[in-house]
């Protein structure tokens, strides 16, 4: 089990210098969130890729930034539209492969498709990333159908082998599910965890200002897969600075070595 943090949280600061300060505060593990087409191109991602080398960090997972458009491009009727969608994934794929990340995070579409539409159409992606040495993982989002632990269950049952899953804590609360209930229903497909704490003041909360249960979710989850990447994903108005981003992270990292130790 590892612990990390996404370079969202220090969003809209530039990606090169939200890993940079990820970094340079001693985050040895990170996921990338890549918020425009150009941060794709070769010689940025060399860029971000040197940084890491230079630091010791390791990216463990890419966020991509068209997942507010995955509803049009994989799950209308118009085939064209997911051609064309899996040739630009090409370029996260090649990315992925430069930064040395192998989980990519796919929040799928909204509405109510049909769970075999779902699964036919997000498989396509999966086997794409296969090809790369990527693995594509479904996320819990709130506004979208995984936002359901029922639905993530079907998936998971339906897909079998082809199935990775996300787990992220505070989506699972803006859907009023318990996010425990997303651990039971991925099984050994939770590959990866968007965390924060939630409670009374909030559902994204720095880890110790909220009420959530780490102690029985770290427990659960080793028994499910101990080998998960557990990322803290902040929203940047719930901080005051990388002090606090950094200390929330200390604090995980402490929650969390009882488990890197068992693995080993």
């Amino acid at each position: 089990m590892t612990a990390g943090v996404s370079t969202a949280c220090l969003y809209p600061e530039p990606l090169e210098e939200s890993l940079y300060q990820l970094a340079v505060n001693g985050i040895s593990e990170v996921e990338i969130f890549v918020n425009t087409h150009s941060e794709l191109e070769r010689g940025f991602s060399h860029n971000l890729s040197s940084i890491m080398k230079k630091f010791e960090v390791n990216c463990v997972s890419v966020h991509p930034f068209t997942s507010e458009i995955e509803t049009l491009m994989f799950f209308s009727d118009y085939e064209r539209r997911i051609n064309d969608i899996l040739e630009y994934h090409k370029l996260y794929f090649e990315f992925m492969n430069t930064v040395g990340a192998e989980l990519f995070v796919f929040h799928g579409g909204k509405g109510n498709k049909p769970v075999e539409f779902y699964c036919e159409r997000y498989s396509r992606l999966y086997r794409l990333g296969k090809e790369f040495g990527v693995t594509v993982a479904i996320e819990n989002v709130a506004r979208c159908q995984s936002g359901s632990s029922a639905f993530i269950r079907d998936t998971a049952k339906m897909l079998g082998d082809e199935f990775a899953f996300v787990l992220d804590t505070k989506q699972a609360v803006r859907s009023h599910e318990n996010p425990f209930a997303f651990i039971d229903s991925a099984g050994k497909g939770l590959k990866h965890i968007h965390i924060s704490d939630s409670g009374e003041m909030g559902d994204c909360l720095l880890i110790g200002k909220g009420s959530f249960r780490f102690r029985q979710f770290f427990e659960k989850i080793s028994k499910v897969n101990s080998s998960v990447n557990v990322i803290l994903e902040l929203y940047r108005s719930g901080f005051s600075g990388i002090s606090d981003l950094v200390s929330s992270y200390n604090i995980l990292l402490n929650m969390t070595e009882p488990y890197r130790r068992a693995k080993t």
